[in-house]
């Protein structure tokens, strides 16, 4: 099995930005988290973030041709604003868990939209780096029935 983990712009600055709102650990420790945890349950991960919309669409149909079992995103501020990563996942069709490390729905209004989330089985906020860990998991499940 393979999951594709997809981070949209600024998830590279974890631990130096907004500490208050998404921790001190840093991007290296969030992939450390997330790969130990698959391997252990015998699943590949694939680790990508990028700050364009364009090479983030790119890598969702990459995980398709690649043959990924599903796909975990933060979009991050794109998850307000890109008809385009929904485009991509609607078109890849392969399951997709929406994260978000901060809590979304308890903060500015313009962030209470999410159009990636039409395309996603699920959708988890709040939870810090454990909501990737979750997110496979839920794939990790879905896959294996």
């Amino acid at each position: 099995m393979k999951l594709y983990i997809i981070n949209g712009p600024n998830l590279n600055m974890l631990g130096i930005r907004e500490v208050n709102k998404y921790g001190t650990d840093n991007y290296d420790t969030l992939c450390a988290l997330v790969r130990e945890h698959c391997a252990a349950r015998g699943v590949e991960t694939v680790f990508y973030q990028s700050n364009h919309e364009g090479d983030l669409v790119d890598k969702i149909q990459e995980a398709y041709f690649e043959g990924a079992d599903g796909i975990v995103i933060n979009p991050g501020a794109y998850t307000h604003t890109s008809i385009a990563l929904l485009d991509a996942v609607l078109s890849v069709k392969l399951l997709c868990v929406e994260v978000h490390i901060s809590k979304v729905e308890e903060r500015e209004d313009f962030r209470q939209v999410s159009y990636i989330r039409q395309a996603c089985v699920a959708t988890i906020t709040g939870k810090g780096l454990l909501g990737y860990i979750e997110a496979c998991d839920i794939l990790i499940g879905d896959n294996q029935q």
